[in-house]
């Protein structure tokens, strides 16, 4: 449970969050549970973290010694030096992470990765280069049983004194 649960954001607010941002880091722990962590693209389906990567790699050893993972996305990091602060708001996905295997599912995956960092392109060129990349490229996919999301207290203020405003 979060220490400060007045700061926590609600479910939708955290799906909203995983749809709109573009990158987050992606926590592991290998066998003799030293941390790797690693800054990554992402999609997010409404259930699942989706991620490439290469087809060999310390993330794919690593995720198959140990499944248990964690995904971090920050929204919003303003530093405010005046009153020793940031206005943060961040969301945590844990769950378990799986290299998939099946076909359709890796290449829904990686249209929706092309959709979403390559849309501009079009379906043909995400296709062309899904095919051109087959060989060599994995997913990984994120299963979270838990996801938070929590912002700052400048942040809870703020949204505080703007309901009061609009009442």
């Amino acid at each position: 449970m979060m220490r400060r649960s007045k700061q926590a954001l609600s479910a939708e607010e955290c799906a909203q969050i995983l749809q709109r941002n573009t990158s987050g880091v992606l926590a592991l722990a290998d066998r003799d549970q030293m941390p790797c962590a690693v800054p990554l693209s992402y999609v997010w389906d409404g259930q699942s973290l989706y991620f490439h990567c290469a087809d060999q790699g310390e993330k794919l050893d690593i995720a198959r010694e140990n499944p248990k993972a964690s995904f971090c996305v920050i929204d919003r990091d303003d530093v405010d030096p005046e009153k020793f602060t940031t206005r943060y708001i961040s969301v945590i996905a844990k769950g378990s992470i799986q290299i998939l295997e099946d076909e359709a599912e890796i290449c829904q995956a990686l249209m929706w990765l092309g959709e979403k960092y390559s849309g501009r392109m079009g379906e043909k060129a995400i296709r062309e280069h899904i095919e051109s990349a087959w060989d060599h490229v994995k997913i990984i996919k994120l299963t979270p049983f838990e996801i938070t999301g929590k912002m700052g207290s400048q942040v809870r203020r703020e949204r505080m004194e703007q309901n009061e405003g609009m009442a």
